[in-house]
């Protein structure tokens, strides 16, 4: 579960990142202490770090996956999500299908809040992606 959660923490705050294009990691570990939010730090720490270090080349696996598509015109909860899946799946030894179903997983909390059924999509992708990758290895 700490995993999870930890997952959920870095899309929260690469969300918040995309929107004000600054990192307050303060104020959300406040936010997350105060609902009893257990974490793993460190893993969010390199989630987060990672990503932002390798945008340019997780971005570029996305677009090059995407059909008729553009990765602009996913939702910043959607895009940050797939963003941590490629990242795990280029960066970690965790296997493939727990990433996708944890990420699809997250998927389905934040886009039944929002009303839009995204993790259809999002699975199709993580997983046409995660082929290339795995293949690639």
């Amino acid at each position: 579960m700490k995993r999870t959660n930890s997952r959920i923490m870095a899309m929260i705050v690469l969300y918040n990142y995309e929107i004000t294009n600054e990192i307050n990691i303060k104020s959300i570990e406040e936010m997350i202490d105060d609902n009893d939010f257990a974490y793993d730090k460190d893993f969010t720490s390199a989630l987060i770090k990672g990503i932002l270090e390798n945008t340019e080349e997780i971005d570029y696996i996305i677009s090059t996956n995407l059909e008729n598509y553009t990765i602009d015109r996913l939702s910043y909860i959607d895009r940050n999500l797939i963003r941590i899946g490629v990242f795990e799946m280029m960066k970690t030894d965790t296997p493939k299908n727990i990433i996708i179903n944890e990420i699809i997983e997250i998927s389905k909390i934040f886009t039944e809040i929002s009303g839009y059924q995204t993790s259809k999509f999002n699975n199709a992708l993580l997983d046409k992606i995660a082929q290339r990758i795995y293949d690639g290895k």
